[in-house]
């Protein structure tokens, strides 16, 4: 826990699952011949590649990795991918991205003149493999790891938002680095995929973003069961249509910072029992669809049970809605009710009884049952507990770039806007946190007895408060040196 920010608040609960959260990642920190990886199942599981690494959550594992003290094992994963025995394409995966998030907290321009060019070339492999005539992408649902969806395989709002959130970060790093014909194309890049989605995968009827068939995905989803082909609109669905069914993954352009103000109305749905809030979490497909939760005896459905996966990006969508966007729709009361029912979905209870703490893959919306694991041992499958401290989510992300509000920067600064509502805690502590080359720590304390330090929300670097305010809010500091 040396290695870790250490919290303090006077919720146990979320302490709890913070601090299992860390030491479940832990686990899956690998040393290999090709340096630390990070794997997503702890035993080997025969759809994964050297290392036993999966590229489908990668991009979680350096938004949850990068707060790690030590970031050696981030600058080899990272690595790995690109040096020739990772396959980063085999499914959707954030990856510039993702590496750019872990740069601005470590600070390792090496690292990104490093892989820039790799960077560029992976991006150029996804036009090749994935681009549409439309100028979207498309990929199929298994492949963004959310098979047997009800959306189903074509122009997703998933891979559309991952490869404009890619052409970004390519476009940052090549300005950190000089290199203004790069950053030039790519911010070019990411401006036409960003109009193409906003038109082509707004359903303006529903205010939602959604999935819009295209050949392949037709194609694909007409070779699968007959049973499964009909969730969509009675199988009738030709090229070119939008889906008709409203899924977890129509927030993730927000992830991004993709949408122009004007879209917030899809997070009407956010909160809505109709859609997606039922009582063990955000449903990955609207309740009120006829297809939602059908079962169709496989472990993995994408068809309305809870996943960490989509829990994790739509909470960090959420955030960056609630500081960018000026909106009345969710508050930061709504983003601590959904943290803290995640918090509450990492238990399993036990044959005797007792509750443990648990991550799995999915759970039941209505029960809080983990989904996969119960299938698998209906079956007896040879690997039922693969499940168990599966790393394929963010929360600990959650709790330090979100509800505690430490947002790195690309320029040597740091800024803290937490999403704590105002009379919730009467204090909490996040310390040592590290921020390129140095240790930030955040404190509130209502009534300055707790820590000693003063009442109300400061900021400290390497020990000296730099910025304080008598209320939760947005305070910076430069880290030049003085």
């Amino acid at each position: 826990m040396d290695r870790v920010p250490l919290l303090d608040c006077p919720d146990d609960m979320l302490l709890a699952a913070y601090y299992n959260r860390w030491r479940t990642f832990s686990k899956h920190i690998k040393r290999t011949a090709a340096g630390f990886v990070i794997t997503e199942f702890l035993p080997p599981v025969s759809w994964a590649g050297s290392g036993n690494t999966i590229a489908c959550p990668a991009g979680h594992h350096f938004y949850e990795g990068r707060w790690i003290r030590d970031s050696a094992y981030l600058n080899d994963y990272a690595r790995f991918w690109f040096g020739g025995e990772g396959e980063p394409r085999k499914y959707s995966f954030w990856a510039a991205d993702s590496i750019y998030a872990f740069y601005k907290v470590h600070g390792d321009l090496k690292l990104i003149a490093d892989l820039l060019p790799e960077l560029v070339r992976n991006y150029g492999e996804w036009e090749a493999d994935r681009l549409d005539p439309s100028g979207l992408f498309w990929q199929f649902d298994d492949r963004d790891g959310m098979e047997y969806s009800l959306g189903g395989s074509g122009l997703r709002p998933t891979i559309n938002s991952y490869m404009y959130g890619d052409a970004q970060a390519i476009a940052d790093m090549a300005e950190a680095l000089g290199n203004r014909e790069i950053a030039a194309a790519f911010r070019a890049k990411a401006l036409r995929l960003k109009r193409l989605v906003l038109s082509t995968l707004w359903d303006e009827r529903e205010r939602f973003f959604k999935t819009r068939v295209n050949a392949e995905g037709l194609a694909y989803t007409q070779r699968l069961p007959s049973e499964w082909v009909n969730r969509l609109d009675g199988g009738l669905l030709t090229e070119g249509e939008l889906v008709n069914a409203c899924e977890l993954q129509g927030y993730l352009p927000w992830y991004f910072h993709l949408p122009s103000d004007g879209y917030e109305k899809a997070w009407e749905k956010l909160m809505d029992p109709a859609f997606f809030r039922a009582p063990y979490g955000l449903t990955t497909a609207e309740r009120r669809h006829p297809q939602f939760m059908m079962d169709f005896k496989h472990e993995c459905l994408w068809n309305g049970p809870v996943w960490p996966f989509a829990t994790s990006q739509t909470l960090t969508a959420m955030a960056n809605l609630l500081r960018e966007y000026k909106q009345t729709i969710v508050t930061k009361d709504d983003y601590w009710l959904l943290l803290q029912q995640y918090a509450r979905s990492h238990r399993h209870t036990e044959a005797d009884g007792r509750d443990v703490f648990w991550i799995d893959e999915n759970l039941d919306p209505f029960t809080g049952e983990w989904l996969a694991r119960k299938r698998l041992y209906e079956r007896n499958d040879p690997n039922k507990d693969r499940g168990a401290d599966y790393n394929h989510s963010t929360f600990c992300d959650l709790i330090i770039s979100g509800l505690c509000g430490i947002i790195p920067q690309a320029a040597p600064v740091c800024v803290v806007d937490p999403l704590l509502p105002d009379n919730l805690w009467d204090y909490f502590r996040l310390e040592n946190v590290p921020y390129r080359g140095h240790l930030i720590t955040v404190s509130f304390d209502r009534t300055g007895e707790k820590y000693g330090e003063g009442r109300g929300f400061q900021l400290f670097v390497d020990g000296r408060c730099k910025a304080r305010s008598e209320r939760l809010g947005k305070l910076s500091a430069s880290l030049r040196i003085e």
